[in-house]
């Protein structure tokens, strides 16, 4: 049987899976922070960020992807810490716009909601630098939308999205310098 959509209340337990996640793993993320200032705290912003937006889709009763995602980007947006914090909530804002009105989240609602995400993150920020989580974004939302030509089953669509983002993720050190010169890989592949 394929599954074709992700009704809200399976895209509320994915955003707060991700937020549990991403929770557990702060300390290591904190450890990779090396751009643009190697402070520390990355991990720690963007959790509470994300904390903070899992928080409004707990107590959100809504039953359709789009009022959970505007109730997520809401709080990111209200408890955004630190510019990864803020590019959080903008690629969120983002996502929220692109799937606005829907009620269940089809391939082509998912496709527009990482693309606009990306388009609003971008934006956001002053001077973009490749290498970056924008960079990861950007080039998920690129591969997610020549997988739509070829995926129907959401699930395996998702799937592939995220190996996506996971190699992504891999190239960032030949796009950004700094994260060659400390061995930043090393650690990714650990988290």
């Amino acid at each position: 049987m394929t599954n074709t959509t992700i009704n809200g209340a399976t895209f509320a337990r994915m955003v707060l899976t991700g937020a549990h996640h991403l929770s557990n793993n702060a300390d290591k993320i904190d450890a990779l922070n090396v751009f643009p200032v190697p402070d520390g705290d990355t991990g720690t912003n963007m959790n509470l960020s994300i904390t903070s937006g899992a928080n409004e889709v707990k107590q959100a009763n809504e039953q359709n992807v789009s009022d959970i995602a505007n109730a997520f980007a809401k709080g990111l947006l209200m408890g955004a810490r630190g510019n990864s914090g803020v590019i959080l909530s903008q690629l969120f804002r983002g996502f929220a716009k692109g799937i606005e009105g829907k009620k269940e989240l089809d391939i082509a609602g998912f496709v527009s909601g990482l693309e606009s995400g990306v388009n609003t993150a971008y934006k956001a920020v002053m001077k973009p630098v490749e290498g970056t989580i924008l960079t990861v974004a950007k080039d998920t939302a690129n591969e997610a939308k020549k997988l739509a030509d070829s995926e129907s089953d959401i699930i395996l669509f998702t799937e592939k999205v995220v190996a996506a983002a996971k190699a992504s993720l891999k190239r960032t050190p030949d796009l950004l310098p700094v994260l060659k010169e400390v061995g930043w890989w090393i650690v990714v592949d650990k988290v």
